[in-house]
């Protein structure tokens, strides 16, 4: 509204400001009628100024914030527009002459552009930005993921077994280095720890399960393609675990681990041999 009303004052400007009645046997046809582009002084304060005054306030929508002197350019939009619409309603009654088409239609396009302006600040359906605000970004998964690393999308994926680039509690770093996993042969499982025979304890007692609390999460990868079922206990799989992937482990569920993907899906992987972790 506040552009088509500029747009509809610049067109007056280039009108008769003036009117006259052509007596009866007077030849007329040499009369000139002045417009605003004669006279600077009304050309400025009422034309352009409301012509300057949408413009800001435009400036002042597309990039907020903008300030000139500690003033926002909207409101230096808002009073330009004022002032326009003051040096309109005071010039037209103040003239000798009838007013013409141009002194007519910038009076008109000066009230518009006035409310308009001063409207958009009040009314909630006028606040809305010209230029549209960035989506917000998905949420990422537990743990965090890299932007661009080893089996995500978008990402170059190396052969599995691989090493990724590193991330918050991702495989990386290079082989044979202390604290890295060494990399697995193509399309074979890594080699897993030796497992400690359990020791009788005491008092004749089985030895007590390890507690959920001390799980930590980890990434891991299939040596071949397997189900993920749903946390629910449902005999149908919720997705297929792939090889040459990186999957993090959340959470241990007896002989299992509830995994997540990379579009944030959970659910329990219940053949964990040969995994490899990162």
């Amino acid at each position: 509204m506040v552009i088509g009303a500029a747009v509809v004052l610049f067109i007056a400007s280039f009108l008769d400001l003036t009117s006259f009645d052509c007596p009866t046997g007077v030849d007329c046809s040499g009369f000139d009628g002045r417009n605003a582009w004669d006279g600077l002084g009304l050309l400025m304060s009422m034309f352009l100024s409301g012509v300057i005054g949408a413009a800001l306030i435009v400036v002042g929508r597309t990039m907020p914030g903008r300030k000139v002197a500690g003033i926002d350019l909207g409101q230096f939009g808002v009073a330009f527009c004022i002032f326009s619409l003051w040096t309109a309603f005071w010039t037209i009654i103040d003239m000798d002459a009838d007013a013409g088409a141009g002194m007519i239609l910038g009076l008109l396009a000066t009230i518009a552009l006035a409310g308009a302006a001063i409207a958009a600040p009040l009314v909630p359906a006028l606040k809305a930005p010209l230029v549209g605000a960035p989506r917000p970004q998905a949420p990422q998964p537990y743990g965090g993921q890299p932007q661009a690393g080893y089996g995500y999308p978008g990402a170059q994926q190396p052969s599995y077994g691989g090493q990724p680039e590193g991330g918050y509690g991702y495989p990386g770093g290079q082989p044979g280095q202390p604290g890295h996993p060494q990399p697995s042969q193509a399309g074979q499982p890594a080699p897993q720890a030796p497992v400690q025979p359990s020791q009788p304890s005491q008092g004749g007692q089985a030895p007590q399960p390890t507690g959920a609390s001390d799980f930590s999460p980890f990434w891991f990868a299939v040596p071949v393609a397997r189900p993920l079922y749903g946390e629910d206990g449902s005999p149908t799989p919720i997705a297929e675990l792939a090889p040459g992937t990186w999957y993090l482990a959340v959470e241990q569920r007896g002989q299992g681990l509830v995994a997540q993907t990379q579009d944030g899906r959970r659910g329990v992987l219940q053949d964990t041999t040969g995994i490899q972790r990162g």
